[in-house]
């Protein structure tokens, strides 16, 4: 239990979420000596217009903690929950795909995408006015324009309001989202990631730009967004991570607390400015929305490409066209991930618990695998039989019959370079964190492009299993089942975005892979099986989406599963007819989720903790499975982000022995709950004994 004092204040609150409410209560606990009428004096100095009904059917009893002094044990314990507040028991038997069950429907124009004409392949999903249903942002690739908001202007980017039952509407211009600092709208913007900057109880924004490319600047540059607590944002400071001076390529960003302060830092990846390659940087938070490169100073060094030895030992900077943040190694510390484009390594940053960050790619294994015989390359048997006589040669079979060879200049191949260990890794453009085999530690799966005549070399899309610190091994695809055929001998395979989540709610994660610009690539869903094995789900019973770029995953529209919104990219669709006539975004609702079991962990941060909770490690036990997520900051390709609140699904499972949270502080804390109930959407903030509940959505069963 809680040491010193803790005064609740509860109250009645039809259909809605509460922690915007949170201040409020704060600034009266000088006054809890007498709560008797907090309620009424509560609600009457709220103004409820604000607020929207979920749509949960009746009215929720919440608990407010405010402490009065006291706190709690830095190394936290049992938090039972107060016996008042333990609601109505659920339970349902459960559910589970398997082949021939229909998981998701296609609902684009229900839901209002198509009549929007919403465009972009580049998703966010997060909940920016606090009334427990997720917004969706959607951006596309044009760099050089801005939005035009009059009447039939040429649109790129898009904040879009969930208004409930899976139906969204377009509240960009009025949410102030593209602001320009010139005082302009429509104000550039490639990537959207969110956490509570300021720590007042809402979602903030970064608001990434590639202004590499000096023909097409707009003069927009990187923003941090501060949220009003309704969904309105004004430009914030910002600091270092602006570079206004300079035209930086900009590709991907991570929140996260490096430093367990509690403020939010950034964790930004670069593309190539001009010829030359930027290196990744982490930025320090204030806790204002001005954020100073601190880089150096925690030991994240990079030099240019200059020599081969720089180059195979890794210790160059990379095309980093996704990054990622989480723990890793279990240390209570989130670890940095970069995915890298060009066959160079991917990037490990493992933090020593000081605030030092040691480069730990190659000893790590995440890197790049183990598969570097570059005589498997078509492209290098081709040369080599056309130079028998040049160096290493000699042992190199000839190409196949189907692979063109006739001259050395049209090959795709550097004999200097291309066999050395730095060109032989993956195009790796995302990396996605989550615990796949329920062993407590953060596995990784790597997206990745590519091509029929790259050989066995080309890192491929594949899952990295963690030992508990930070060391991973590549099973590959015929261990654990993710497989890919294609039909002809000349293929690509486009994966550039992905997610794990579990879609059927039986407890295990499951994967999506987003395969895009390329001839019949689309997006393909992969279940877990019971003995850990990954089986591909066909389109007609998943998710059927040609060019899948893109993607967010979220609950809704509340009822107790995860939906999936995707873009569809148009690159290279010449003859290619699976090719949408637009930038086409699609959502796809769960139809077999909502009757199995789940629980849903929303988490506030306490002192010391940033208040969206990004990196705080969940670990929820139930029906003899134990599962362990992380709140993420944003990952991936361009700044993917799903939904901040956790979703397990239970299995058969309808009661939740006990849920551990980690919280990102200095001091570790770690909180456990017990008498938690299942199907429900509950909250717990950091040292409080209270736990509040909402249950799902019944309109959307």
């Amino acid at each position: 239990m809680l040491t010193g004092m803790n005064v609740y204040i509860k109250f009645q609150l039809t259909g809605q979420r509460r922690h915007h409410f949170c201040s409020l209560m704060l600034m009266m606990a000088c006054a809890a000596c007498d709560t008797s009428d907090a309620a009424t004096d509560v609600m009457a100095a709220v103004d409820t217009s604000r607020y929207r009904d979920t749509g949960s059917g009746g009215d929720v009893t919440e608990a407010f903690p405010v402490d009065a002094g006291g706190g709690r044990q830095p190394d936290g314990g049992a938090l039972d929950s107060l016996a008042s507040d333990i609601p109505d028991r659920v339970c349902r038997p459960g559910t589970r795909w398997s082949a021939g069950v229909t998981a998701f429907k296609d609902i684009s124009l229900e839901a209002g995408l198509r009549d929007m004409k919403i465009n972009g392949i580049r998703l966010s999903a997060a909940d920016i006015n606090g009334d427990g249903l997720p917004e969706l942002v959607v951006r596309n690739h044009s760099p050089g324009n801005r939005d035009d908001f009059s009447e039939g202007g040429a649109r790129r980017t898009f904040l879009l309001l969930n208004e409930g039952g899976m139906k969204f509407s377009d509240i960009t211009q009025a949410s102030g989202f593209t602001t320009a600092r010139d005082g302009g709208e429509g104000r550039t913007t490639m990537i959207v990631i969110f956490g509570d900057v300021d720590n007042d109880g809402d979602l903030d924004i970064f608001s990434g730009v590639n202004s590499a490319d000096p023909a097409k600047d707009t003069g927009d540059r990187s923003e941090v967004l501060l949220n009003d607590g309704i969904g309105g944002f004004t430009l914030a400071a910002g600091g270092d991570i602006r570079h206004p001076n300079t035209n930086m390529p900009t590709s991907a960003a991570a929140f996260l607390d490096f430093d367990l302060d509690g403020y939010l830092d950034l964790w930004v990846g670069y593309d190539v400015s001009g010829q030359a390659v930027q290196p990744d940087r982490l930025y320090k938070g204030d806790g204002t929305g001005a954020f100073t490169d601190w880089s150096a100073v925690a030991g994240i060094t990079t030099v240019d490409w200059t020599t081969l030895e720089v180059l195979n030992e890794g210790r160059g900077h990379r095309r980093s066209w996704g990054v990622t943040s989480c723990d890793v190694n279990n240390d209570g510390v989130p670890d940095l991930l970069s995915s890298s484009y060009g066959r160079y390594f991917n990037g490990l940053w493992l933090s020593d618990g000081a605030g030092n960050y040691i480069d730990s790619a190659l000893s790590s294994g995440v890197g790049a695998d183990q598969r570097v015989d570059w005589s498997t390359n078509l492209n290098a048997q081709c040369y080599c039989s056309l130079a028998p006589a040049a160096d290493g040669c000699a042992d190199v079979p000839g190409p196949p019959d189907y692979f063109p060879c006739s001259s050395a200049s049209s090959l795709r191949w550097n004999h200097s370079q291309d066999r050395e260990l730095f060109r032989l890794g993956g195009n790796t453009f995302t990396t996605a964190c989550g615990d796949l085999d329920n062993d407590g530690d953060l596995d990784l799966v790597n997206f990745e492009i590519v091509h029929w005549d790259v050989g066995d070399t080309s890192d491929p899309t594949e899952i990295l299993i963690n030992d508990g610190f930070g060391r991973f091994e590549r099973p590959g695809a015929d261990a654990t089942g993710m497989t890919r055929s294609f039909e002809s001998v000349a293929w690509d395979a486009g994966d550039m975005t992905g997610g794990i989540f579990d879609f059927d709610n039986d407890g295990r994660a499951d994967i999506y892979v987003g395969s895009s610009d390329y001839p019949g690539t689309r997006g393909i869903l992969y279940h877990q099986e019971s003995d850990g094995r990954f089986q591909q789900v066909p389109i007609e019973y998943g998710i059927d989406h040609a060019r899948s770029h893109g993607l967010a995953i979220a609950d809704f529209d509340g009822d107790g599963d995860l939906d999936v919104a995707v873009g569809h990219s148009r690159g290279r669709c010449s003859g290619d007819p699976s090719c949408l006539p637009s930038l086409e975004v699609h959502l796809f609702e769960n139809v077999l989720g909502q009757d199995g079991n789940a629980v849903q962990i929303q988490l506030e941060g306490g002192p010391g903790t940033n208040r969206s909770a990004v990196g705080a490690k969940v670990t929820v036990t139930a029906g003899g499975i134990t599962q362990t997520q992380e709140v993420s900051g944003g990952y991936g390709h361009y700044g993917m982000q799903n939904d901040t609140v956790l979703h397990f699904g239970l299995g058969t499972a309808c009661d939740v022995d006990s849920v551990e949270v980690r919280w990102p502080n200095s001091q570790l804390p770690i909180d456990t709950y017990t008498e938690i109930r299942a199907n429900y959407r509950v909250v717990l903030r950091q040292g409080a004994a209270d736990v509040s509940y909402e249950p799902f959505n019944p309109a959307s069963r």
